[in-house]
């Protein structure tokens, strides 16, 4: 049946995420701290104080991380508004690293998502992975549900009784009672928000899908009413504190008091994103998460233009988001791209088509209002330039507008995006990011520009890719030149040079003039890469490190030494480590490895997450086997006999080109087709082990002829 979809959908989708954002990066660095000790050490929260901590704005958080990833359940599960708390639970199989990746790994028993896994984990399905009856009431009725709920909605624009069907889908993987409850109503109410500004029928809305005795309904009537009486937020914080504040419920987290400071922020600042967020975030408990939902609701009410008064909420952040999963190329993104799968995943269970894609597939196209993409001036630029970046309309689209004055022969702007994590990395707290490179060796990089007709001369541009080299230090790497006259376009085409195994961390333009004359604008009206890349992957010459985080690290032990480059040991289980993006198509992947002890060992193509991948690999049992694995679920595709011994050098060869399959190892062949509806057609690579230890010099990526 296909919906009515609100005509600024994808617009209204990117101020929701936004909101998202800015309320987790803005509350994260003092989550947990009470109102009293913010007021005494922080003051009135009225803007991003994170420099204050000595920590980065945009983080690895698990606000972000699981709300993101887990409605990609969606996608796997083939669209549909009848998804369950099983097949969710199966995507957190799939794209949660253990202890590494998503959650709050705060052990069994102490964080509820981290106990829900484990249940999961050890074969105990959902919804029962979550519920009170196998967990506990107070583990259940943590908050952890109601943080992960604002994409249920977001897919459901303005049909808030599928909103609150998916979340509470969504929220009993892991929780049960009250949880539930509270992540029910506030998914429903975002849901209505696409529809509706009056929050008090947003909170009616609401209301319509939880129980009336439960205990949410009943703080909700008392909030109402402290509002309505209250001018002064402080004077209804006080009384929520005395009433429903943290000594009145058990466990670390739990949902009550924190879903009372939202509905108070709200009433109390309808209309007011700024205002809202100093409520939320001053009102102390779990800011980051309570903020982020308030965020997410506003910015879906107001729309883009709600984020506006007040201070600059989205320059600092830049569209820049953060995903930590098992898919390292989802990691590094931003709220534009986001938006867009959202927004489509939206339109399908809506029964409408995927929008087209911007610009023909540039992954940057800057198409919403206010967009950078994690687009900055980078560090080193000559101040004396005054180079500043801003979103522009530009035809029937927008383009990013790179502005700079005096510039001349000998001074350069350089405007770059990240493709990998920065070194910031080594300064966040409590949740590691875990992520690919989005650009490598190989690909086409593409850059489409047009030089504004009041610049005074013409203007030289050319790409710049920035990778880690020897001790980690930034190495830039730039293509030839193209000429650019005013009032005129071009486009930059350049195939990324081979970087010998370190990562590319960064992407950009570079501009200068030929001649030094007041204001000049040059127009960056796309940017992105194709093709499957072509490099060897392996341990770089020199001291650093981050090419090692270029790997999704899904294993017990991951090392290499002088003699070799990756060194995988798993005690028991498969141990994975995954490298690449989803968008890589028809390739191939060669290696020599030792397979040391084991069940079995191998390489991995087409990988989407843990469990979802095709498998070259060699059996103690001697055979070389073509296997595809989906939600735990192992399907031999075909095998061959396989003459070897234990310890022997092997290697392994393994294609995908279309539906067709190819593996050689030492001369055996096998190759297998897969005309299945469970078939993958994408994804990256991996290298993997049973009960044992493999180890390999390198790892040699490749195109193959479509």
């Amino acid at each position: 049946m296909t919906m009515s979809i609100p005509g600024d959908y994808v617009e209204r989708v990117y101020a929701g995420i936004l909101g998202k954002l800015i309320g987790v990066y803005l509350g994260r660095p003092f989550e947990g701290w009470t109102h009293a000790r913010i007021l005494k050490e922080l003051g009135p929260i009225k803007y991003y104080v994170h420099e204050r901590f000595g920590v980065p704005l945009v983080v690895s958080d698990d606000d972000v991380a699981g709300t993101f990833t887990f409605p990609r359940a969606l996608e796997d599960s083939g669209i549909s508004g009848d998804l369950t708390s099983r097949e969710i639970g199966e995507a957190w199989l799939n794209y949660i690293v253990e202890n590494r990746s998503i959650l709050w790994w705060g052990g069994n028993g102490v964080a509820a998502e981290h106990t829900a896994w484990l249940n999961l984990k050890k074969g105990i399905p959902a919804p029962e992975s979550g519920s009170a009856s196998v967990n506990g009431k107070v583990m259940a009725e943590q908050i952890g549900a109601q943080i992960f709920i604002d994409c249920w909605a977001m897919v459901a624009p303005d049909r808030p009784e599928l909103a609150a069907r998916l979340a509470e889908q969504a929220a009993r993987v892991s929780h049960d009672g009250e949880a539930v409850n509270a992540a029910v109503l506030w998914a429903a109410m975002e849901a209505r928000a696409f529809g509706c500004s009056d929050p008090d029928e947003l909170i009616e809305t609401g209301l319509s899908f939880v129980p009336r005795d439960c205990e949410i309904a009943k703080l909700i009537f008392d909030v109402r009413n402290w509002c309505a009486t209250n001018s002064n937020w402080q004077d209804t914080f006080a009384r929520i504190e005395k009433k429903y504040g943290y000594d009145k419920y058990p466990g670390n987290c739990h949902v009550v008091p924190n879903h009372a400071v939202m509905i108070m922020s709200l009433l109390h600042s309808p209309d007011d994103f700024g205002r809202a967020q100093t409520i939320v975030n001053s009102s102390g408990w779990d800011t980051d998460c309570n903020a982020g939902n308030v965020g997410c609701l506003l910015g879906i009410m107001l729309g883009l233009e709600g984020l506006e008064p007040g201070p600059d909420w989205r320059g600092p952040i830049g569209d820049r988001m953060l995903i930590s999963s098992a898919d390292g190329g989802n990691s590094i993104n931003d709220a534009v791209r986001m938006a867009y799968y959202i927004a489509n995943l939206g339109r399908q269970l809506n029964g409408q088509a995927p929008l087209t894609a911007p610009k023909r597939g540039a992954q940057f196209h800057f198409s919403l209002p206010g967009s950078t993409q994690g687009f900055r001036i980078a560090e080193g630029t000559d101040p004396a330039s005054r180079a500043t970046l801003a979103s522009e309309t530009f035809g029937d689209s927008r383009a990013l507008a790179i502005r700079f004055k005096n510039l001349g022969k000998e001074r350069v702007v350089v405007a770059t995006t990240p493709t990998f994590v920065s070194t910031d990395i080594l300064r966040m707290r409590t949740y590691d990011l875990l992520a690919s490179p989005l650009v490598n060796p190989g690909q086409k990089l593409f850059a489409k520009l047009h030089s504004h007709h009041g610049n005074h001369s013409d203007t030289h541009a050319w790409l710049r890719i920035c990778r880690y080299g020897d001790a980690d230090c930034l190495e830039t790497v730039e293509s030839e030149p193209i000429l650019l006259r005013p009032g005129r376009a071009g486009t930059i085409s350049w195939k990324v040079p081979q970087c010998g195994g370190f990562p590319i961390c960064q992407i950009g333009i570079a501009v200068s003039s030929a001649k030094e004359h007041g204001q000049s604008k040059v127009l960056l009206d796309a940017m992105g890469w194709e093709g499957p890349p072509d490099l060897e992957l392996l341990k770089p010459a020199g001291t650093g490190t981050l090419w090692r985080r270029a790997w999704v690290d899904a294993c017990q032990r991951f090392t290499s030494g002088e003699k070799t480059s990756f060194h995988l040991s798993q005690d028991s289980g498969v141990g994975v480590v995954m490298y690449g993006t989803g968008d890589w198509t028809d390739y191939g992947i060669r290696s020599e490895f030792k397979f040391e002890n084991g069940r079995y060992a191998g390489l991995a193509i087409r990988m989407r997450g843990l469990r979802r991948y095709y498998a070259a690999i060699v059996r103690r049992c001697r055979l070389l086997e073509i296997v595809r694995v989906r939600d735990g679920e192992t399907a031999l595709l075909a095998a061959v006999a396989f003459d070897y011994r234990a310890g022997d050098m092997v290697t392994i060869t393994l294609e995908a080109k279309g539906n067709l399959i190819f593996a050689r190892a030492n001369g055996f062949v096998v190759s297998a087709r897969d005309d299945s509806e469970q078939a993958f057609s994408s994804g990256g690579i991996g290298i993997l082990v049973k009960d044992g230890a493999v180890s390999a010099n390198s790892v040699r990526i490749y195109p193959v002829a479509s």
